[in-house]
């Protein structure tokens, strides 16, 4: 099949993206996918294809479902598009933000460990000295 008829089975979208027929299945659950039904067999169609793709880089940005299936249905309501970008474009600031306290709140750690650790090596020299009576 060629162009927009192209269909593809869950099994082929599984390879394709790297996931489970479950978590396949767990999208469709939350409606943020809606394969064709043939009977049992699932038919994906390159919406579909497009919008798990969506919702997998999602994931991996760190939104919840609830904020993806946001993004997702935008494309297809008013204000469409531009409204989508702008949204996501929202997400993607306070997302940055809260990453960029993570790592200020990991460095803030680390530093804290270091200090710990070499006070820890400064006081188990003497000890250490005094145990082989040097």
């Amino acid at each position: 099949m060629a162009g927009t008829d192209r269909t593809w089975t869950i099994a082929e979208i599984a390879v394709e993206f790297d996931v489970t027929h479950r978590t396949i299945r767990f999208y469709e659950d939350q409606g943020l996918i809606t394969p064709e039904r043939r009977g049992t067999q699932r038919i994906f169609h390159p919406r579909d294809r497009v919008r798990l793709g969506l919702v997998l880089r999602g994931k991996r940005l760190g939104f919840d479902l609830g904020q993806i299936r946001r993004i997702v249905d935008m494309y297809d309501q008013p204000p469409g598009e531009a409204g989508q970008l702008s949204y996501l474009l929202e997400r993607i600031a306070a997302r940055r933000a809260e990453l960029e306290q993570r790592r200020h709140d990991i460095e803030v750690t680390l530093a804290e460990l270091d200090e710990v650790e070499r006070r820890c090596r400064a006081d188990a020299k003497p000890r250490a000295r005094l145990r082989s009576g040097r």
